[in-house]
C-alpha cells in the first residue's frame, strides 16, 4: 500500500477556485483501479493551505494515475508544497 500525504500552499483568495478545479481530478482518481482513497481538501485552520491524502494499492497504481502531474494552472497557483509518498508494510483498522 502507498500513502501520499502532505499539503500545498496557495494564496487564500485563490484556494476555493483551486479546489473547484480539483473536483474532476478527485472523481477520476476515485474511479481509478488501485485507488483506495483520494482527497484534496481545504485546511480548517490555515486559509491558504490545501491538504492532500491519497491511499493506493500499489506504487504501480500511483504511477498509472499520476501521468503528467498537475496542470500548468495548478502549478502556477501553488506557492509551496510538502507532499510525500509512504510505502506501508502493515495496516491495522481502528474501527
Amino acid at each position: 500500500m502507498v500513502i501520499v500525504a502532505g499539503h500545498l500552499v496557495v494564496a487564500p483568495e485563490h484556494r476555493e477556485s483551486y479546489l473547484a478545479d480539483c473536483v474532476s481530478v478527485v472523481e477520476k482518481a476515485r474511479r481509478t483501479t488501485g485507488c483506495l482513497d483520494f482527497a484534496i481538501t481545504a485546511d480548517l485552520v490555515d486559509p491558504g493551505r490545501i491538504d492532500i491524502f491519497e491511499c493506493w494499492e500499489s506504487q504501480a497504481a500511483v504511477k498509472a494515475f499520476r501521468g503528467s502531474g498537475p496542470s500548468e494552472e495548478q502549478d502556477a497557483a501553488t506557492l509551496a508544497a510538502s507532499v510525500s509518498e509512504y510505502d506501508v508494510a502493515d495496516v491495522r483498522s481502528l474501527t
